[in-house]
C-alpha cells in the first residue's frame, strides 16, 4: 500500500524526519511517500500559521491521491486542516494528535502530552477535549519554538525531559505522548529511558492508516465529510473551487 505523509509546514528537514520515523514502523509492502508543503509558513505554532498552512496542505493531499495514495497522514500535532482533508479526500486522511491519544488511552488511563510551546498546549487542550479525552490527558508546553527542537545546542531536549519528568512526578502520567512531529525521533530513546509508553504521532497514524487500509475501509462521505458542493471561489482560492463529480 502507498501511504503519504504531508508535512505542512515548508520545511524540508521536519518532513525528512517524520518521513524517516514512518518508514521505521511501516509493514513490509507499505511504501511511505513524503511530501513537503510549498507554500506556508516554515513551522506551525498557533492558529494563524495553521490557518495559512491549509492551502498549500490541501494541494498536497489532492495531488497524492491523484498520484495513487492510498491514505494519507497530515504530519502536524494541531491536526491541522484535517476536517477539510478529509471533505476533499476520497481516502483515509489522519491527523497526529486523533492517532496519538488514540493510540495512548490503549495503553494507559492518564496520560500527558508535552508539546512546544504554551499556544500549541492550548490549542492540543482543546483538540484533546474533541477527541473525547479530556478527562484522562493532561498537556504540558516545554517552551520550545518548533525549529529549536533541530538545534543541538538549544537546550530543547533538557526542556522537554523536565516536562516529562513533571508529568510522570505530578501528573500520575502513565504514558507520554509526545505532541509535536518534529519530536519523533526521540520516542525510542525516551521510552527506555522513563520505562513507560512513549508515544509519536507519526508512528501511531501509519499503523493505524495501514490498518484502515487493510480493512477496506475510507472515509464516510455522508454529511460530515461530504464533498464540498461546487461554487464559485475568486482570488487566490480560486483553484481550490469545488466542482461537480
Amino acid at each position: 500500500m502507498r501511504i503519504l505523509i504531508v508535512n505542512p509546514n515548508t520545511t524540508v528537514s521536519m518532513t525528512e524526519k517524520a518521513a524517516a520515523a514512518a518508514r521505521a514502523v511501516a509493514g513490509h509492502g507499505t511504501e511511505i511517500i513524503a511530501a513537503t508543503s510549498k507554500s506556508g509558513p516554515a513551522s506551525i505554532e498557533g492558529h494563524y500559521d495553521g490557518a495559512i498552512a491549509v492551502p498549500g496542505l490541501l494541494t498536497e493531499i489532492r495531488d497524492g491521491q491523484a498520484a495513487g495514495a492510498q491514505a494519507a497522514i497530515i504530519a502536524c500535532f494541531d491536526d491541522t486542516g484535517l476536517d477539510a482533508a478529509r471533505a476533499l479526500a476520497d481516502i483515509p486522511v489522519l491527523g497526529l494528535c486523533e492517532s496519538a491519544v488514540v493510540t495512548a488511552a490503549l495503553l494507559a488511563q492518564r496520560f500527558t502530552v508535552v508539546t512546544t510551546l504554551e499556544r500549541s498546549r492550548v490549542l492540543i487542550e482543546n483538540l484533546i477535549r474533541h477527541y473525547g479525552m479530556g478527562g484522562r490527558a493532561k498537556v504540558r508546553a516545554a517552551d520550545i519554538p518548533v525549529l529549536q527542537l533541530e538545534n543541538e545546542a538549544s537546550g530543547a531536549i533538557h526542556k522537554l525531559k523536565r516536562q516529562i519528568e513533571r508529568a510522570l512526578g505530578e501528573d500520575g502520567a502513565e504514558a507520554i505522548v509526545l505532541g509535536c512531529a518534529g519530536m519523533a525521533d526521540l520516542a525510542r530513546s525516551l521510552q527506555r529511558e522513563y520505562d513507560v509508553p512513549v508515544i509519536d504521532g507519526v508512528a501511531a497514524a501509519v499503523k493505524q492508516a495501514e490498518a484502515l487500509v487493510a480493512q477496506g475501509l475510507k472515509t464516510s462521505k455522508r454529511s460530515s465529510y461530504a464533498a464540498p458542493l461546487p461554487k464559485l471561489y475568486i482570488g487566490a482560492m480560486s483553484g481550490f473551487a469545488p466542482t461537480a463529480s
